[in-house]
């Protein structure tokens, strides 16, 4: 069982007001043992749409229960979500979601996001089940820009018992991965940890800096960054696949960090990642303390969410 891996009742307690959302927008579509017809198909086309699952996604998973439908393999509305879960459990391919490791010295993970996003709360919960698991950590303030972001993530680091580098607001985050960089080296860390901005004057400022960070950390520490995680608010729906798709032009994501998923979020957001930007979905955010993290099974959280 890995560090982050969490148990099917967490996941459930813990995808509560998630968990609701879809139960409740299902319910008002199928009545339970209704027979299936078009007009209830194309109802639930719309429920799943407002659930983040997506367009196209939708379109697949609806023609494939259609076909269902007409060659009599499930008739009742019960037949239904048994259906859907496993159909989506099937669609997601057999693949590592456990975090990228460096074979020698410092396992560099760089996180981006957006402002907001939950990337600094985040980056804690990492640095805290890692550092709980008997791993040396180093937390990284490369978000220089915005003030208050170097006091949050001090505030995290102390609360949690991991070291900082940081330098003054404004400073050169590049400066700092620098720094960070020699640190991690000098101090045997086995993970560093760089938080980085969400936000500049310019998108094309942003992802400027973003890859000048990226450079540097390449050359102090070869073959990193080891992992790039983007966190994305999994309440904003659609918007954070939009993101997603800006951050990937600059840098080369390798996971996804979907943070607030215990909130408002509807959980079709997970699948519609998958399905239009194909980057493995390695984490959950599930609440505000530090050990509310899980590492992302399909098959759990369709189990979860469905339930």
């Amino acid at each position: 069982m890995g560090i982050f891996t969490k148990t099917l009742d967490y996941i459930r307690d813990h995808l509560g007001r998630t968990r609701d959302k879809i139960k409740s927008s299902f319910q008002a579509v199928l009545t339970l043992g209704r027979d299936i017809d078009d007009e209830l198909l194309d109802k639930l086309a719309e429920t799943l749409i407002s659930d983040d699952i997506g367009v196209e996604m939708t379109d697949k998973l609806v023609s494939d229960l259609r076909e269902a439908y007409r060659s009599r393999k499930i008739v009742k509305t019960d037949d239904i979500i048994p259906f859907l879960k496993e159909h989506i459990k099937n669609y997601w391919p057999v693949q590592s979601r456990q975090l990228n490791k460096s074979s020698a010295g410092p396992t560099v993970i760089l996180v981006a996001g957006v402002n907001g996003s939950g990337k600094t709360t985040s980056i804690a919960k990492l640095a805290y089940t890692l550092s709980r698991s008997g791993e040396k950590v180093i937390v990284a303030a490369c978000d220089t820009f915005r003030a208050a972001a170097v006091e949050q993530l001090t505030i995290w680091a102390e609360r949690i018992g991991v070291d900082i580098i940081k330098q003054p607001s404004g400073s050169d985050p590049a400066a700092v991965a620098f720094d960070a960089c020699s640190a991690a080296t000098a101090r045997g860390a086995q993970y560093l940890i760089l938080d980085t901005a969400g936000r500049l004057h310019t998108q094309k400022n942003l992802m400027k800096e973003l890859t000048k960070i990226r450079d540097v950390v390449a050359k102090q520490i070869p073959t990193s960054p080891h992992e790039v995680l983007l966190v994305l608010d999994a309440t904003t729906g659609q918007n954070a696949i939009a993101q997603a798709k800006m951050f990937t032009e600059a840098i080369k994501v390798t996971g996804i960090f979907l943070a607030k998923l215990d909130g408002t979020a509807r959980g079709g957001i997970v699948i519609a990642i998958k399905d239009q930007l194909d980057i493995p979905v390695k984490f959950v955010g599930l609440g505000e303390k530090p050990q509310d993290i899980a590492e992302f099974d399909p098959e759990t959280f369709v189990e979860a969410l469905f339930d």
